[in-house]
């Protein structure tokens, strides 16, 4: 058989796949994920004790949009690393922008509050713990993302590994909002920042392993 006609007998039962699919899969493994640690956080850590009243101010929604934003954008990265030879893309440059937004407030909060009160506000009442919960956080994303991918034809594996993380670190982080009292721009910027990228680290340190096909 010559190469053309094997090529031909291959293709035969092939039937096309819908475009919405990569997405489709790479959903279910984040919902899946997510679900997973919201039951874990709220189970273990439980939600803050006056989560109904921080729900209406500016200052959760500050937290939660930063920790969002990256998640979707992220999530767009990895859609495209999800197929071959595929880059990340302009979206990875979108990265910067929630980034440069959080850091106009903390600069903004600096200005307005006396130099006595910048350590308090960095520091708040959980920052020896807060990026590490929020790396333990994105586990089950990560985990859910991982299975997506392995239905999938990712090429650049370490990139991919380090999207993944970010989309995991992202929404977990987003997740342990939930829990988390601490609302000022300083400490979000610093430690959710913190634990986000060393999600994304973390990722490209392993996605080589776990993302070969």
């Amino acid at each position: 058989m010559d190469s053309d006609a094997l090529i031909s007998a291959l293709a035969a039962d092939t039937r096309p796949v819908p475009r919405s699919a990569v997405m489709r899969r790479l959903l279910i493994g984040i919902g899946g994920g997510g679900l997973v640690c919201l039951a874990l956080v709220l189970g273990l850590l439980g939600p803050r004790a006056n989560l109904d009243a921080a729900m209406l101010t500016g200052p959760f929604w500050m937290k939660a949009g930063y920790t969002a934003a990256l998640a979707l954008i992220a999530t767009g990265m990895v859609a495209r690393l999800a197929r071959p030879d595929r880059a990340s893309g302009w979206s990875a440059w979108l990265i910067a922008l929630p980034v440069a937004l959080l850091t106009a407030l903390a600069v903004r909060e600096l200005i307005i509050m006396p130099p006595v009160d910048w350590r308090p506000m960095v520091m708040g009442q959980s920052a020896s713990i807060c990026s590490v919960l929020v790396v333990l956080s994105a586990m089950p994303v990560f985990a859910g993302l991982i299975w997506a991918f392995r239905a999938l034809a990712p090429t650049r594996l370490r990139l991919a590994g380090a999207a993944a993380g970010l989309v995991a670190g992202s929404v977990g982080a987003t997740i342990y909002g939930l829990h988390c009292v601490e609302a000022t721009a300083l400490f979000v910027l610093s430690w959710y920042t913190l634990g986000i990228a060393a999600s994304a680290a973390l990722g490209a340190l392993i996605g080589p392993k776990l993302l070969r096909w």
